[in-house]
């Protein structure tokens, strides 16, 4: 796996990443006949896909630090590329969930205004992040206006994600297994943390 990412870095990366993203959705498309259901199971598979980008930037600062390797070392330089990869990913759901409600026209009044909250907020999050992942945009900014949109944002995704599998429980529990797999990610970002700043307070006891 390491070896795949050392193959694959920055630009070429999210191109790996975003391209294998499309494929996916186009065989979706493709081999089902019915093009609602087909819509439907791309909207899962993408939120699948947009899920694991996710876990692997949010927690890549946490794994480098608890589990020191080439390959955590490899999340931490990439990570901006897999959360730019995300951002896409995302970005194809969305188109997905527009077109399931073309197709649908039942699927947007059954819709509430406070259920379309957290996911409004995390896109407008992704949007935020996703132009301030750029050189020229972060200078422009500064970096302590970047790093509380990032910092921000991250969390913010995370708590969507978290409540949006969380809430759907009840409709399959199936759903236990990413919601416990969220709670686990948070407990290592925060672990992670805490070692960090214990690392940098206390450097001999690392050396």
């Amino acid at each position: 796996m390491n070896a795949q990412l050392s193959r694959f870095h920055s630009w070429s990366l999210f191109s790996l990443l975003s391209l294998l993203v499309l494929v996916m959705t186009a065989l979706i498309l493709a081999l089902n006949p019915d093009l609602v259901e087909a819509t439907r199971s791309a909207i899962r598979a993408t939120a699948r896909t947009s899920f694991a980008l996710f876990l692997a930037a949010f927690t890549a600062s946490a794994f480098a630090v608890l589990v020191p390797s080439s390959f955590s070392k490899t999340l931490v330089r990439e990570r901006r590329f897999i959360g730019l990869a995300f951002a896409f990913s995302h970005l194809v759901h969305a188109l997905l969930i527009y077109t399931y409600g073309q197709l649908n026209p039942e699927f947007w009044p059954g819709r509430s205004t406070v259920g379309n909250i957290p996911g409004s907020v995390g896109y407008l999050f992704i949007v935020l992040m996703t132009l301030t992942s750029f050189k020229a945009t972060t200078r422009l900014i500064g970096r302590r206006a970047w790093r509380t949109i990032h910092v921000s944002g991250i969390w913010v995704l995370a708590a969507v994600f978290t409540y949006s599998n969380f809430k759907r429980i009840p409709l399959s529990a199936w759903y236990v297994v990413p919601f416990g797999i969220m709670c686990a990610a948070i407990a290592i970002r925060v672990i992670g943390k805490v070692a960090q700043t214990q690392k940098r307070s206390h450097p001999r006891t690392y050396a």
